[in-house]
């Protein structure tokens, strides 16, 4: 156990600390405000405070993790060997930025508490953030600061026993639509018919038809070839359901058609199953609350895992949402137009509450890249997206970190706009389980 003491405990210090030193580095913490007990310590011990008690392990502290709610924080964004860093301490500190203050403002997702406009959605856009503005978005440097830190903890405290986490790769997938054509009601199919006949597009017309005579599969069932690769490559998979009310945004097949119940059970069977919360859910906690319902109903589970439609979440009101009907992990912290890492972290936390200051028991999985991102936002083929997710999959290995990405049944189908995307699934998995 490595012993903090500062001049006070504060909520902020526990838990940032505990990210940092225990789920990162994993190494146990305890904390003091009583000089004696810190001095009478015989283990690895820190202080963090605004000035150096003695000879020890000293880390000047930025005032950040003592204040309550938000300010508008000046930021000088320096180079700690080559990685961006802020908040610099002084001569006397034994690392030259207060890594847990910085880290606390990026986990947090402290900015996204300032005022700031929303995109179309009504969503924090990537453009505002820091990690966007200083080009560091597409690095954990949450994870590679703790990674410097440790190095410097070793030389000062070369006997204690320091244990070596494990990289890790989650796949999720998003279910916005089970199928293209199949199951669908018959107002919808007739309207999609006669849109399809407006703009001309014959060989969608011909595919409508020949999925709904049964004369071909339909091309968003890509169902079994996603179960054929969580076995083949023994990858953690979870699947997200959008089971909401019709709206212009949510155009799934109902819940009530009994083959899509039937397609979640079987999920169920053979993976992890979560929720993807409507496009308006984020502002309505009694519709969060019917769509739980509606899928614990199908399942016959407790649903513990969630992620929103069209990622829009806002802080600190959705999770808080999610907290109140029991959601244990959420699966939403990234950003639809950017890859990269929103929370600059690659390693699940636990959401902290600035209104309340307190940490709470949501826990967070940030993922690294959608694919939507790479087709729709960036533009990329799929040989430059497989680059991209090499780059990034580097990057987490690199730091032992948990690296998820967020894929949709559609991507694989080869159809549409997903024309020559069909193996960039497979190849995903290829560079993340290597």
């Amino acid at each position: 156990m490595i012993l903090i003491y500062t001049h006070k405990i504060t909520p902020r210090i526990r838990y940032i600390f505990k990210h940092i030193l225990t789920r990162i580095l994993l190494i146990p913490v305890g904390f003091t405000s009583k000089v004696e007990e810190f001095v009478a310590h015989n283990g690895p011990k820190i202080s963090y405070t605004k000035t150096a008690l003695g000879n020890e392990f000293f880390i000047k502290s930025h005032e950040l993790l003592f204040e309550q709610g938000v300010n508008d924080l000046e930021i000088n964004i320096q180079k700690w060997d080559n990685v961006p860093c802020f908040f610099a301490t002084n001569i006397k500190s034994a690392i030259p930025f207060d890594i847990f203050a910085a880290s606390f403002y990026l986990i947090t997702r402290y900015e996204e508490y300032l005022p700031h406009v929303k995109d179309i959605h009504g969503r924090y856009t990537a453009e505002q953030s820091l990690s966007y503005k200083k080009g560091f978005l597409e690095k954990p440097v949450v994870d590679i600061w703790a990674y410097k830190f440790l190095e410097i903890l070793k030389k000062r405290f070369p006997n204690y026993e320091y244990k070596n986490r494990n990289y890790e790769f989650i796949s999720t997938i998003d279910i916005d639509n089970a199928f293209a054509y199949k199951y669908k009601s018959l107002i919808r199919s007739i309207g999609g018919f006669f849109n399809d006949l407006f703009k001309f597009r014959v060989f969608d017309i011909w595919n409508r038809i020949a999925v709904i005579t049964n004369l071909k599969g339909d091309p968003f069932d890509t169902f079994q070839k996603l179960l054929r690769f969580k076995k083949e490559y023994n990858v953690k998979t979870i699947f997200f359901f959008l089971i909401g009310d019709y709206t212009t945004f949510d155009t799934n097949v109902s819940a009530s058609k009994e083959k899509y119940r039937l397609l979640i059970k079987e999920m169920v069977d053979y993976a992890r199953v979560g929720l993807h919360p409507s496009y308006f859910s984020m502002q309505d906690p009694s519709m969060l609350k019917k769509e739980k319902d509606r899928l614990e109903g199908i399942t016959n589970m407790p649903v513990s895992y969630s992620r929103q439609h069209y990622l829009r979440f806002s802080l600190p009101e959705t999770y808080q949402h999610l907290i109140d009907l029991e959601i244990e992990e959420d699966y939403s912290m990234g950003y639809a137009s950017n890859v990269g890492f929103r929370a600059s972290t690659c390693t699940p936390f636990y959401f902290y509450n600035i209104d309340y200051e307190i940490q709470t028991p949501l826990k967070v999985y940030p993922f690294a890249l959608m694919d939507t991102t790479l087709n729709d936002y960036m533009g990329l083929t799929p040989k430059q997206s497989l680059g991209k997710i090499r780059d990034l999959k580097n990057e987490v290995k690199a730091v032992n970190g948990t690296f998820i990405t967020l894929f949709h049944n559609e991507s694989l189908s080869d159809y549409l706009r997903w024309k020559g995307w069909k193996r960039l699934y497979e190849s995903m998995l290829k560079i993340a389980t290597s």
